[in-house]
């Protein structure tokens, strides 16, 4: 007969901690793992049991050695560490109601338009860069692009030169520096609204460069950033931006376009919409 889970029992109080909360935007597990030990005096062996892990695979996320990266896996560690609702909201998870009501979150099956998670986008960057070698066409919605896009090291430039030396055609949105939004997001992030306006300015300039030779057009758009948003024809990168963070830190989801699926859809709609309302300057 199987054994019953029993799941690692500890305080609200102690998911309120800001490097825990920290560790559940980023979904980095082993951190979530080493506080759960710290605070709650749980074992490897202990925690394994609880999250349906071996003991060995909760060692190699302890030190750094594997990523969790399946949704399904998030949701059984939030389950196994008896998280409070706001901190699976952390993790990107539905709360113990919404769970009730409507079905796990995030569970691949029920979500087939999203194929992957990262912790961050550098973790995606291979993943990234392997899917825009191959499109046809780009969408990249972004503050001011600059490590994207802008610049000669940044995560796409390398590739707007195809296999059979065809370039892309490339849409780039950037925040515009003369809009609210833009002083409201440099505040958030530590950053003089000068300096964020800066970096749009040089991005329009470098990509400016791109569009003598291929068919790259930029526009501006006038509200505060939510998500950034790459597209590289069905497939999309989707990251987010909040208060403290910028959106290459938090976790990036891999969405691919199916018949039905309403992600997909949504922020090709979100991306359509910015292009429609923004004001072209390449």
């Amino acid at each position: 007969m199987a054994t019953a889970v029993v799941p690692v029992e500890l305080p609200d109080r102690a998911w309120q901690h800001a490097h825990v909360r920290q560790a559940l935007r980023s979904r980095d597990i082993g951190a979530v793992f080493r506080h759960v030990q710290r605070y709650g005096g749980a074992s490897q062996a202990r925690i394994a049991m609880a999250v349906g892990m071996t003991q060995a695979r909760v060692n190699e996320v302890i030190n750094g050695r594997r990523e969790v990266v399946r949704l399904d896996v998030f949701e059984r560690i939030a389950d196994g560490l008896n998280l409070p609702d706001d901190a699976r909201h952390l993790l990107g998870l539905a709360t113990g109601r919404e769970r009730r009501t409507g079905g796990p979150a995030f569970d691949l099956a029920s979500f087939p338009e999203v194929v992957r998670v990262y912790q961050t986008q550098s973790a995606a960057a291979q993943d990234i860069r392997e899917q825009a070698r191959t499109a046809s066409e780009w969408d990249v919605l972004a503050v001011r692009g600059l490590g994207l896009i802008g610049l000669k090291d940044s995560l796409l430039r390398p590739c707007l030169t195809g296999p059979q030396g065809a370039s892309p055609r490339v849409r780039v949105l950037l925040l515009d520096p003369a809009v609210p939004a833009l002083a409201h997001r440099a505040a958030e992030i530590g950053e003089s609204a000068e300096s964020l306006a800066g970096g749009v300015r040089l991005a329009e300039a470098r990509l400016r460069e791109l569009a003598d030779g291929g068919e790259v057009a930029v526009y501006r758009y006038r509200t505060l950033p939510t998500w950034r948003i790459i597209r590289l024809d069905s497939t999309m990168f989707v990251s987010a931006f909040d208060s403290g963070w910028e959106g290459h830190e938090s976790a990036t989801y891999k969405v691919m376009e199916t018949p039905h699926g309403p992600l997909f859809r949504g922020f090709r709609r979100m991306v359509e919409t910015a292009v429609a309302d923004g004001e072209r300057t390449v």
